[in-house]
């Protein structure tokens, strides 16, 4: 793992831009990304508009970008009428969407910076429930069946070259600590980021300290962190998290902090990318070496980014 081009890129001493939220992006870009499947249904209807999307971050500046594959699973797959062994070679698509917007940017771009690196975007179980309780952590669901469906995804995903695996949003430490077991299997670095619901706790109510230990000495998670949680926990919920991981990276690529009203499928507020920009430098000073966005955040917010943390 320590000779992976993503270990190195940890090892660098600089700080990476991760990209925002993709769905976003999608939406701005005009398309329908309704339904159970969010924007993986693209991923078999217009493959072509995640190539554009993942292109307009790789312009905003980011050295990573994820796959269209966090809601991406057998069992969402299947919610339309898509069988296992498509719904597998829809989630490579994805791999390979990503990787081909990667490669067309370095082409456009010849001799620019270092080349960004993909990560494999692998959300909770309840990002296929589309019922908002990836937020919560509240499944009716056992420890086993938990683990049968976070494997399928690994299996597929760690088997299609990408630089890193994105377990993100997870919102629950019996979530975390399957994804533990399941990870230390795996032949592709990690990170695993957190939904938080303040600058302590877990959606869940579970203390930020006590569901990250189970990632100390994990032989493939390297970085462990944040994402999709208000932007004002952050510098909090870093600063417990190097409490108990002092070796890890830290990652932090919170929401707008905006509020999702899942009843009506829709986000409250607004934020401006200057906001992000000047809040990017909060959390690298809390101790992050990776910095992004989540959910709304588009090209504009990275790119403000960028320049602040250039």
């Amino acid at each position: 793992m320590q000779n992976s081009q993503f270990a190195k890129a940890l090892h660098s001493g600089r700080v990476l831009l991760l990209d925002g939220g993709l769905a976003t992006q999608l939406e701005a870009q005009g398309e329908d990304i309704s339904g159970v499947l969010w924007s993986a249904k693209l991923l078999q209807t217009n493959p072509q508009a995640i190539i554009a999307a993942t292109r307009a971050f790789l312009e905003a500046g980011a050295d990573i970008v994820e796959t269209a594959s966090y809601q991406a699973s057998r069992e969402g797959f299947a919610q339309c009428g898509i069988g296992a062994r498509e719904a597998d070679d829809l989630m490579r698509r994805s791999a390979e969407l990503a990787i081909l917007a990667r490669d067309e940017y370095l082409r456009d771009h010849p001799g620019g910076r270092r080349a960004p690196l993909v990560a494999a975007s692998i959300g909770p179980y309840g990002a296929i429930l589309h019922d908002g309780s990836e937020y919560t952590g509240d499944y009716d669901l056992s420890r086993s069946a938990l683990a049968a469906f976070h494997e399928r995804r690994l299996n597929v995903l760690d088997t299609c070259g990408l630089d890193v695996l994105a377990l993100e949003t997870i919102p629950s430490r019996m979530e975390a600590e399957v994804l533990a077991g399941l990870l230390a299997d795996c032949k592709t670095p990690a990170w695993v980021s957190f939904s938080c619901r303040d600058a302590e706790h877990l959606c869940d109510g579970t203390p930020i300290g006590d569901a990250v230990g189970c990632f100390r000495e994990h032989p493939v998670v390297m970085a462990v962190g944040v994402n999709c949680t208000a932007p004002q926990h952050v510098p909090g919920l870093l600063g417990r998290i190097r409490a108990v991981l002092p070796g890890h990276a830290l990652i932090a690529y919170p929401n707008s902090g905006e509020q999702y009203d899942a009843g009506n499928e829709r986000w409250i507020g607004t934020v401006t990318p200057l906001d992000c920009a000047v809040a990017a430098r909060d959390w690298v000073t809390a101790g992050a070496s990776i910095v992004g966005g989540c959910c709304r955040m588009g090209p504009a917010h990275i790119a403000a980014m960028r320049e602040a943390l250039s």
